[in-house]
């Protein structure tokens, strides 16, 4: 794969790259773009939406998100543009209203939270991976680079550990960005094949079909 195929994926992730760089060792500029809302609530800053998502906490969260971005964006952006479903429009929708709605019940949660906050492009890149595991459910997925399972066993996994830890709220995690991020992927994804090429139902209907524990390749 070459990197010119991919140009919307590297230019999101040198966009992070760099705005999540500068956030390192700007605390100013954290604290205008991170999602903060209760002064989204009051200060009507929807932009947060947005900007949060380009910041990263420090540089394993950013290269963790990256990386995954990286892999499962560049399937994506191919599979839209030779799939006929919307190239690189529909690929930027995805990624930018994932952003958004994962960040939608955080911010009903918390909008009057002085406290909380949270940055990361987890919700977006949940909605990338789990919009492929559509096309391709049997693929295999390596847990920490060890661990073999196929992709639709890791996105049922994957759920019902957000689900429980959003409910533990333990640790520093935004559990409930990856949860919507990765529901919402399915659903625009569902809805875009719906609207633009219905016929793509019948080959991953035909994939479900033959399911596999580890993936199959």
């Amino acid at each position: 794969m070459n990197l010119s195929d991919t140009p919307i994926t590297i230019g999101l992730i040198a966009a992070n790259v760099i705005f999540s760089l500068i956030g390192f060792s700007n605390p100013a500029m954290v604290d205008k773009t991170i999602m903060w809302p209760y002064r989204v609530s009051r200060e009507k800053q929807y932009l947060r939406f947005i900007t949060s998502g380009f910041l990263h906490a420090d540089f394993m969260h950013l290269f963790f998100n990256m990386f995954t971005l990286y892999f499962f964006g560049s399937n994506i952006e191919i599979i839209f543009s030779i799939g006929g479903l919307g190239g690189s429009i529909a690929y930027l929708a995805l990624y930018f209203l994932g952003l958004i709605v994962s960040d939608i019940p955080s911010y009903l949660k918390h909008k009057d939270n002085y406290e909380y906050r949270s940055l990361g492009a987890s919700g977006a890149v949940s909605a990338v991976v789990f919009a492929c595991i559509v096309f391709s459910p049997w693929s295999p997925i390596y847990l920490y680079g060890a661990f073999r399972i196929s992709a639709m066993v890791y996105a049922i996994l994957y759920i019902f550990y957000c689900v429980y830890m959003g409910k533990q709220n333990h640790d520093n995690i935004n559990h409930d960005a990856h949860l919507w991020g990765s529901l919402f992927g399915v659903a625009f994804t569902l809805i875009l094949i719906a609207i633009v090429q219905p016929d793509l139902f019948s080959i991953i209907l035909e994939q479900l079909k033959h399911p596999s524990l580890f993936g199959t390749e």
